[in-house]
């Protein structure tokens, strides 16, 4: 009895593989001389998605651990692991599709309608994206940098191949395809180091001595730990307004480089209240109001 349940267990199983190897075999479609049946394009599935998760994993250890060993910013380490992950990503779908057996040469007719609907429809997916390998290999910014481009200004989180995400000070995540980067003026607060000077105009009454405005404005910036101490603070005499003689005061700061008017409220406060203990006057606007004769006239 036994024998014979397990014979017919075993002719079950048979029969379950071999229905399951027809539906496997099945084809759907020709591409020239190759056939994609089901079971091919399940295997070709799971290699993709074991080929995106092992590039990226590279990717990882290569930014996190290998790179790091050396004197690598972090920005120019997240360009070459994307750089690295695209090469293998390329390398890897057609490792897989020449081992799978399919016929490569049946792409090119694929190719000529994608390059048809590229011309029609994908113009800008293919412009982001090259523009995105252009940032890349040039590096014009850099993950890390503080960047103005258009209206949007904020630090640079991540950099993909269609788009780059931009974090602001209020942390809104903003998201601007990389063609923007390639055919807008883009500021780059930190492209060469994070050292930046800033301009703060300040206006007093022309009453007051110039030297002695110089030396609390100088004062109050070296008693701010967020301005550098080299290079100097220091003081131009800009212009004589209308209503106060004007000044500059520039400060370097590496700290606010993401955060300036931070820094400016901080300096305007200290200045504020150091012309009030000095009582230096801070001017406001005065009009002269001359009335012409004429007015005895209308009263008669």
């Amino acid at each position: 009895m036994q024998q014979e349940l397990k014979e017919v267990a075993q002719e079950k199983a048979k029969g379950f593989i071999e229905w399951a190897q027809e539906i496997f075999s099945y084809s759907l479609v020709s591409l020239g001389e190759s056939k994609l049946t089901i079971g091919l394009i399940l295997t070709l599935i799971i290699s993709f998605v074991a080929l995106f998760i092992i590039t990226e994993w590279i990717r990882r250890l290569l930014v996190n651990k290998v790179l790091t060993r050396y004197q690598i910013e972090s920005g120019t380490r997240s360009s070459i692991g994307m750089i690295v992950k695209y090469i293998l990503v390329m390398a890897g779908i057609f490792s897989i599709l020449q081992t799978n057996g399919v016929d490569l040469s049946a792409f090119g007719i694929l190719a000529g309608a994608l390059g048809v609907g590229i011309g029609f429809g994908l113009q800008n997916i293919t412009n982001n994206f090259i523009s995105g390998l252009i940032i890349l290999f040039e590096q014009p910014i850099k993950v890390g940098d503080r960047i103005e481009v258009g209206d949007v200004s904020g630090d640079v989180i991540k950099i993909s191949a269609r788009s780059t995400t931009i974090v602001t000070n209020d942390n809104i995540t903003i998201i601007v395809p990389n063609s923007q980067f390639i055919d807008s003026p883009v500021i780059n607060w930190s492209h060469n180091d994070r050292n930046i000077r800033f301009n703060f105009p300040v206006g007093v009454s022309y009453k007051e001595d110039p030297e002695k405005v110089k030396a609390i404005l100088i004062e109050a910036a070296k008693e701010n730990s967020g301005v550098l101490s080299t290079p100097a603070p220091d003081v131009l005499f800009d212009s004589y307004g209308d209503n106060s003689i004007n000044f500059i005061l520039r400060v370097w700061s590496s700290e606010y480089i993401n955060r300036p008017k931070v820094l400016k409220s901080q300096l305007y406060y200290a200045v504020f209240k150091k012309f009030g203990e000095q009582g230096i006057e801070i001017p406001f606007p005065q009009r002269d109001l001359h009335l012409k004769s004429g007015f005895d006239k209308l009263e008669n």
